[in-house]
């Protein structure tokens, strides 16, 4: 009997030695590392922090195409605005001339939401990319159910078009790459940018931008 449960013993203690030496070999070999970067990234996203104020917005207008801007304006946008001068609204306001106009309050006589009309400020090149990105984000209650446009670029092709079909406040200064660069690693004080009066062409304010 003794005989027995010795022998049994010594395979369970064997079998512990075994298990013991094989965890520590293929942990070796098989040891999970935590990526560099997690995620993937996601073309046009900005890091989180930066915002709008992260987009070079004068950089982007000066190399936008405003006949992209227009097929890209007319195809996501057209089925509730028309962007003519003097053009009827539809579920949305007429947009012509709305860059540098009122925020909600620019159409007289069309019914804007609360979250428009009680917003406050300008369609400031700022506030239209903010808009174009996310209008639920940007006026929280909007009747507005475009889900917005994640790419810069054609946000920025779509206000180039509407400034240069309906006028607006001078298109803001975008400064050389290398400039921006030398300046973002430079901690030396630079000149403040010269104010830009707006520019003329604003007579017919329009358009809730949703």
């Amino acid at each position: 009997m003794n005989d027995r449960f010795n022998t049994a013993a010594g395979w369970l203690l064997f079998a512990g030695i075994v298990g013991l030496g094989l965890s520590s070999v293929s942990s070796r070999y098989f040891a999970s590392h935590a990526p560099e970067e997690g995620g993937y990234p996601i073309e046009g996203a900005i890091e989180e922090g930066g915002g709008e104020e992260a987009l070079n917005i004068g950089m982007l207008l000066a190399n936008a195409d405003p006949a992209a801007g227009e097929a890209a304006a007319t195809a996501r946008c057209g089925t509730c605005h028309t962007f003519n001068q003097g053009g009827a609204a539809g579920q949305g306001p007429n947009l012509y001339a709305i860059m540098g106009t009122t925020i909600g309050a620019h159409a007289p006589g069309f019914a804007y939401s609360d979250a428009l009309s009680g917003h406050g400020g300008n369609w400031t090149y700022e506030n239209m990319f903010a808009w174009l990105e996310s209008p639920r984000s940007f006026a929280p209650g909007t009747k507005m159910s475009f889900a917005g446009l994640s790419s810069p670029e054609d946000r920025a092709n779509i206000i180039r078009f509407m400034y240069e079909n309906g006028g607006g406040p001078a298109l803001p200064e975008a400064a050389p790459v290398e400039e921006a660069e030398a300046a973002a690693g430079d901690e030396a004080e630079t000149p403040e940018a010269e104010e830009i009066a707006p520019g003329a062409d604003q007579t017919n304010p329009v358009g809730e931008g949703a």
